[in-house]
């Protein structure tokens, strides 16, 4: 899809076609408006690493996409992005007994905005509101 607008229309739509990851991971968009985009994530088995806490690539993942979501928020059509440098900090783990239950809540906002270059954060919450991991991350636009 060429045009960012029509692309956020079309992953928010429940059962939506053009995002095979957000398919693949189970997220879910909650959100988006011009002060921040959130998505939601609900740890399954296949998402856990061998000692039974949620994989850091997983997360990674969320905090990720959750920000590129926000700086596709401010593109024109024509525009692209991509991560060009993320710094992730876990706080706390996810572990198995989150498996099936309530969803994790990644919100993220764009700080700054040039013409080729965006800054965006990101922070997981996890169902009682304790922070799981927060993310800083800048991204081309092309």
């Amino acid at each position: 899809m060429n045009d960012p607008a029509a692309y956020l229309e079309a992953v928010s739509r429940p059962g939506q076609s053009v995002n095979n990851l957000f398919n693949f991971l189970g997220i879910e968009v909650v959100g988006m408006d011009d002060e921040k985009t959130v998505l939601r994530l609900t740890p399954r088995a296949e998402t856990l690493q061998g000692g039974s806490v949620l994989a850091g690539g997983i997360m990674a993942t969320l905090l990720d996409e959750t920000m590129a979501h926000a700086v596709l928020r401010t593109l024109k059509p024509g525009q692209t992005t991509a991560t060009v440098e993320m710094s992730t900090r876990f706080f706390n783990p996810v572990t198995a007994s989150a498996v099936d239950g309530p969803p994790l809540v990644c919100e993220a906002q764009v700080v700054r905005k040039g013409q080729r270059i965006a800054f965006a954060e990101a922070e997981i919450r996890d169902h009682q509101g304790s922070t799981v991991a927060r993310c800083s991350a800048c991204f081309v636009i092309r």
